[in-house]
């Protein structure tokens, strides 16, 4: 699957591929020495080791995008995913114009989740305005699409915890989002283009572990 991977990104000339690794040991120490911006990462170890090394990436890297290569995912560990650090969550069954296409917004800082794992329509999200979010709620949604929870957003803007909270709720009731996690999901669409972090061009790490 990989080699077949390799071979689409090479074709493509858009991303370069900078290799694969056996084992999670091992991808941290590629994400280190290759400093990648992308990092697909087999859930394969299990998911407690898979979220462990997502949160080490972003710390050992800040800049580097972990993308979650998964058969299936529920809700609730897509959500966590995001608050330890991925951008993105992709089924393996993906199509090849669908990886592209999560690789393309995950390297340029959006957060990207198929629409069969977030398990939502976004249609309602299509008929309100973004306009109508103050700049304050734009910070907010901002904070939470890079995984901040309320009291690291409360720091980050200086504010208080509670003050958030109040925030989040005019935000969902004005963009008819139903929690945090679509609001992660969606949060490109909310704020409109360059809003979220922009990140340089792509290079892509895999990470690959073999039972």
């Amino acid at each position: 699957m990989l080699e077949g991977l390799a071979r689409v990104l090479a074709q493509d000339g858009e991303f370069e591929y900078l290799g694969a690794a056996g084992n999670l040991a091992e991808a941290m120490d590629a994400v280190r020495e290759r400093e990648p911006d992308v990092v697909l990462v087999d859930q394969s170890a299990g998911l407690k080791q898979t979220f462990q090394f997502i949160s080490d990436a972003k710390s050992t890297r800040p800049r580097c995008y972990p993308i979650l290569w998964v058969n299936e995912l529920a809700e609730i560990d897509c959500f966590r995913a995001l608050q330890l650090g991925a951008r993105g969550i992709l089924k393996k069954s993906a199509a090849i114009a669908a990886m592209r296409t999560c690789l393309r917004a995950v390297s340029q800082g959006e957060v990207w989740i198929e629409n069969s794992l977030a398990g939502r329509s976004v249609s309602p999200l299509e008929r309100r305005s973004a306009a109508r979010l103050t700049p304050r709620e734009k910070d907010i949604v901002q904070q939470v699409c890079g995984g901040l929870k309320n009291k690291e957003i409360a720091e980050a803007l200086a504010i208080t915890a509670g003050t958030v909270k109040v925030h989040l709720m005019h935000i969902f009731e004005k963009t008819g989002v139903k929690d945090r996690f679509e609001l992660a999901v969606q949060g490109r669409r909310l704020l409109g283009s360059g809003r979220l972090p922009e990140a340089a061009p792509a290079e892509i790490q895999a990470e690959e572990t073999f039972a």
